[in-house]
């Protein structure tokens, strides 16, 4: 998360270019602009196309104008036309009611160098620019998102998304133009998000309902509008462009992590900073809100692929409001890669969590002394034959919490001789060492040297708190061999390594697998 960043200084006349354009000249993707000094500006063909002779224009030395991110100024000699203004924004408020009752959004500039802080939208102009499917169409004219999609209004998440592959299929055979293309996937990125898709279907039924600015802005955008007389607002009276800060990641995600409802799915990530929403035709697997009972039994992981726009919100936290900022899946960009056992694992977490009902009262008394003092695996093997609990129940999920991240756990496990539970903790012997796994991100594993005996050391263990063990507290360090601890941190392949390093094994980098990285094109 983060918080809104303080504005930058506008800056001085001598890091300013500005000047009169004498005459514009395309070249490919760029435009030449021949100044009045003599100079030339390059700018992108798409803001030249919007320069005339006459015009002024003005910018930061320190930002290219080609770029699409710069901050660029155009001020109209001729009364009849607007100004033009490119601008990186930052966070796009929610919609607010000015002193003529008219409702508009107020986006942020980010790093702005002109003076210009902040760009007024009335909401019909967003209106007219993300909610429609024809944008030199009039509002009263337009066909629905629906209708471009082919879709009823009560089209339900995934057959909204089917529609959106079928119509795109449909476009591409027929050699339609870029722009149908590029409607019909604006028109899937709206009424696929839920909350777009409440505010586009309050535009349907009041054209002058309030307008979201989706995904909360953040990027860059082109307005035709007239600054104030202050300098400080740019009020914009149509939006040329937009493009919103954008890019491609691909992941592992653990399915316990997933909140589950009855025609949806949530994945969110606060180590990432991001969520993504999936659908039953996006995530292939037939489910209802019931799963979110034991999904932290699942031991699988999805692949995410996708492209990821930043987006966030105020919220008010302790006496103050901050601006949280994450990242959030295009619902046109998003594919998912199930792996090729899935059935068998979801069977397997059924069947536990099912065992777990059925034994409860016996696996609470197991739970209580596991609780009091550590219990080795065949112990605890004995125990449940003891209690008429099959001998397939695996063991480890006796302790085992919705948060826990299986990769810490099996890592361990390939090297362990004995284990031991104990309160949430599994405590392994290894060849070399003694490893204190809570297999989850946030804590560490602590290791300690061979000891002579294992029930000494348990003992003693036993009475110690972690702080006690890295403060040295009555010499306990010393007397448990204590060598360190390796933090679960980011990079799982990074806390591996450096574990194999300090039990003495030899590192394999092939150990971990995908598991272990996120990939960013």
């Amino acid at each position: 998360m983060g918080t809104a960043s303080a504005p930058t200084a506008p800056a001085t006349e001598a890091e300013l270019l500005r000047g009169q354009v004498l005459q514009i000249t395309p070249e490919g993707s760029k435009a030449n602009c021949r100044m009045s000094n003599g100079s030339t500006v390059v700018v992108s063909s798409f803001l030249g196309a919007h320069i005339r002779p006459g015009d002024e224009i003005e910018f930061p030395l320190t930002f290219s104008a080609t770029s699409p991110g710069s901050e660029v100024y155009i001020r109209k000699t001729s009364a009849r036309r607007r100004d033009v203004y490119q601008a990186p924004i930052g966070y796009a408020a929610q919609p607010k009611t000015d002193t003529r009752d008219k409702l508009y959004v107020r986006a942020q500039v980010s790093q702005g160098r002109l003076g210009i802080s902040a760009i007024h939208l009335p909401c019909e102009v967003l209106r007219d620019h993300f909610y429609v499917a024809k944008r030199r169409q009039p509002w009263d004219q337009q066909p629905t998102l629906y209708d471009v999609l082919r879709l009823p209004p009560t089209a339900s998440q995934a057959e909204l998304r089917l529609g959106f592959k079928l119509r795109e299929l449909e476009l591409r055979a027929a050699g339609a133009p870029q722009s149908d293309l590029t409607a019909v996937e604006r028109a899937f990125n709206i009424v696929g998000q839920p909350e777009l898709r409440a505010c586009y279907e309050a535009l349907v039924s009041d054209a002058s309902a309030p307008v979201l600015f989706p995904y909360g802005g953040f990027g860059s955008l082109i307005v035709l509008g007239d600054r104030s007389r202050d300098g400080q607002m740019f009020f914009a009276h149509q939006i040329v462009s937009f493009l919103p800060d954008r890019r491609p990641r691909r992941f592992r995600a653990p399915l316990r992590k997933l909140d589950f409802y009855n025609d949806h799915a949530v994945y969110r990530d606060a180590r990432r900073k991001l969520d993504v929403l999936l659908d039953q035709a996006a995530l292939p697997l037939v489910w209802d809100a019931t799963w979110n009972r034991w999904k932290h039994l699942l031991p699988t992981k999805v692949e995410i692929q996708g492209t990821f726009v930043q987006a966030g919100k105020y919220r008010h936290h302790r006496g103050e409001w901050k601006l949280i900022q994450w990242e959030t899946a295009l619902p046109s960009r998003l594919a998912v890669k199930l792996p090729e056992n899935i059935a068998e694992q979801l069977e397997t977490a059924r069947k536990t969590y099912d065992r777990f009902g059925q034994f409860s009262d016996a696996l609470d008394r197991i739970r209580a002394r596991i609780e009091r003092e550590p219990v080795e695996r065949e112990e605890l093997k004995r125990l449940c034959w003891d209690l008429r609990i099959p001998g397939d129940f695996d063991i480890a999920q006796i302790t085992w919490r919705p948060d826990y991240d299986e990769f810490f756990y099996r890592q361990l496990c390939r090297r362990t001789r004995r284990l031991y539970l104990f309160r949430g903790e599994y405590i392994l012997e290894l060849e070399a060492a003694i490893a204190v796994e809570t297999p989850q991100l946030g804590h560490a594993t602590y290791l300690f040297s061979k000891p002579r005996s294992m029930e000494e050391f348990l003992a003693v263990y036993i009475r110690a708190t972690k702080e006690d063990i890295r403060r040295n507290r009555g010499n306990v360090a010393e007397k448990l061999g204590f060598l360190g601890r390796v933090v679960h941190g980011v990079n799982p392949r990074a806390w591996l390594r450096e574990l194999t390093s300090k039990i003495g094994e030899h590192v394999d980098c092939a150990d971990g697998g995908d598991e272990a990285e996120e990939t960013t094109k």
